[in-house]
C-alpha cells in the first residue's frame, strides 16, 4: 500500500510539473509588449489594484515558494506531495498574479518606461523559475550533491544556484514598488546623463591629443604620413595643425553646449523628477489626463522627456564620430540636432507638475539661446 501511495504521489507530481511548465511558457508567450500603439485607457474599466503592489506581492510569494521548493528537493525524506502542494499554490496564485500586474501596468498610467521595465523584470522571473522547476527530481529521490551544486557531469547551474537566480529576479521586481515611477525616471535620467558626461570627456581627450601647435616641419610630415595610415586602416584621426575646416572652434562650441545640456539634465532631475510622487495614485492619475491639445498630461510629459533624454546621448555619439572623421558638415548637423533636442526637453518641462513657473522656468529663460 505504501509503495502504491508513493507511486500515485510521484505521478501527481509529474503531472503538476507538466502543468506549471506549460503555464510558465504560456505566460511568457502571451504577455504583450506595452507599445505606444497599446497605450490607451478605458475609463469604464477602472480598477483599484495598483500594478506595482500586485507585482511586489506576487514576486515575494514566488521567492518564498522557490525557497521551499529548493529545500524540499535536496533534503530527506523526498516528499512528492509537499512539492506538489508548493507548485499548485504557485499555479493558482503568484504566477498568474505577476502576469496580471504586467497587464495592469499600462503605459497610459505608469509611463512607457515602467511598463517595459516591469515586463522585462517579470519575464526574467518566469524564465529563471522555469529553470528551477526543471531541476525537480521525478524519480522519487532527492537531488544528488552534483545536481544540487552543479558539479560533476551535471549540466546547468545546479538547484542552489538556480534558486539564487530566482531570488535575484524576484528582488528586481519587488524593488520597483519602492522605486516607483519617479525613482525609475531618475535612475534612467542619471544613466543618460552619465553617457553624456562620458562623451564629453572623450571629446576633450581627443581634442587634447591633437592640440600641439608648435610642431616642426618633420612633425608635420609625420602627421601627414600618420593620417594616410589612419585613412587606410580606419584609425581615429586628429585635428590637423592648419585646421582649415575649423574643427577646433566647432569642438569648443560643442563642449560648451554639452556642458549646458548636462546641467539641464541635472536641473530636470532636481526640479522635476524628484518632485514627482513615488508611485502613481488616484489623485495623480486624474491629473494625467490631457487638459487641452496644448498641454499634455503628466505621463505624456514623462514619456516625451525620457525619449528625448535617451536620444540625446545617441546623437552625441554620432557627433563624436563626425569629429573623429573631421567632417565639418556632419558636425554642424549633429550639433544642431543634439542641442535642439535639449531645448525641446527643457520646453516640455517649462512649468512644474502643477502648471506653475518656478526656478527651472527662470533658468531656462536665462539660457534660452543655448
Amino acid at each position: 500500500m505504501a509503495s502504491m501511495k508513493a507511486e500515485e504521489d510521484l505521478s501527481a507530481l509529474k503531472a503538476t510539473v507538466r502543468t506549471i511548465t506549460a503555464l510558465i511558457k504560456q505566460l511568457q508567450a502571451t504577455t504583450p509588449a506595452i507599445t505606444p500603439a497599446t497605450k490607451t485607457t478605458n475609463d469604464s474599466n477602472t480598477t483599484v489594484v495598483d500594478a506595482l503592489n500586485l507585482a511586489h506581492d506576487a514576486a515575494s510569494l514566488i521567492r518564498a515558494h522557490s525557497t521551499k521548493l529548493s529545500l524540499l528537493i535536496i533534503n530527506k525524506p523526498f516528499t512528492a506531495t509537499a512539492i506538489t502542494t508548493v507548485l499548485r499554490e504557485l499555479v493558482t496564485g503568484p504566477l498568474p498574479g505577476l502576469a496580471s500586474s504586467i497587464q495592469l501596468c499600462t503605459a497610459a498610467k505608469y509611463t512607457q518606461a515602467m511598463s517595459e521595465e516591469l515586463q522585462w523584470r517579470a519575464k526574467k522571473i518566469f524564465i529563471e523559475f522555469g529553470a528551477l522547476v526543471k531541476t525537480i527530481p521525478l524519480d522519487g529521490e532527492i537531488l544528488s550533491d552534483d545536481a544540487k551544486n552543479g558539479t560533476g557531469n551535471i549540466e546547468g547551474k545546479g538547484s542552489l544556484a538556480s534558486t539564487g537566480v530566482v531570488w535575484e529576479a524576484c528582488d528586481g521586481v519587488t524593488a520597483l514598488k519602492g522605486l516607483g515611477v519617479a525613482g525609475l525616471m531618475i535612475k534612467k535620467a542619471e544613466e543618460y546623463k552619465d553617457l553624456l558626461k562620458d562623451a564629453l570627456e572623450e571629446l576633450q581627450e581627443w581634442g587634447e591629443e591633437g592640440s600641439d601647435e608648435d610642431e616642426s616641419d618633420d612633425d608635420v610630415e609625420e602627421d601627414e604620413a600618420q593620417a594616410a595610415v589612419d585613412n587606410i586602416f580606419g584609425a581615429q584621426r586628429h585635428i590637423p595643425v592648419g585646421d582649415s575646416d575649423k574643427i577646433r572652434p566647432r569642438l569648443e562650441s560643442a563642449q560648451k553646449r554639452l556642458r549646458l545640456i548636462i546641467t539641464m539634465y541635472t536641473a530636470v532631475i532636481k526640479r522635476r523628477l524628484k518632485t514627482l510622487p513615488q508611485t502613481p495614485n488616484a489623485e495623480l492619475l486624474s491629473e494625467q489626463k490631457v487638459k487641452s491639445n496644448e498641454e499634455p498630461g503628466t505621463v505624456e510629459r514623462l514619456d516625451g522627456l525620457l525619449d528625448i533624454m535617451k536620444h540625446i546621448p545617441e546623437v552625441t555619439d554620432e557627433l563624436a564620430s563626425a569629429f573623429y572623421d573631421l567632417d565639418g558638415e556632419e558636425i554642424d548637423k549633429r550639433m544642431d540636432e543634439c542641442f535642439l533636442q535639449g531645448f525641446a526637453a527643457a520646453e516640455l518641462l517649462l512649468k512644474n507638475w502643477e502648471s506653475q513657473t518656478d526656478e527651472f522656468t527662470t533658468w531656462h529663460a536665462l539660457k534660452k539661446g543655448w
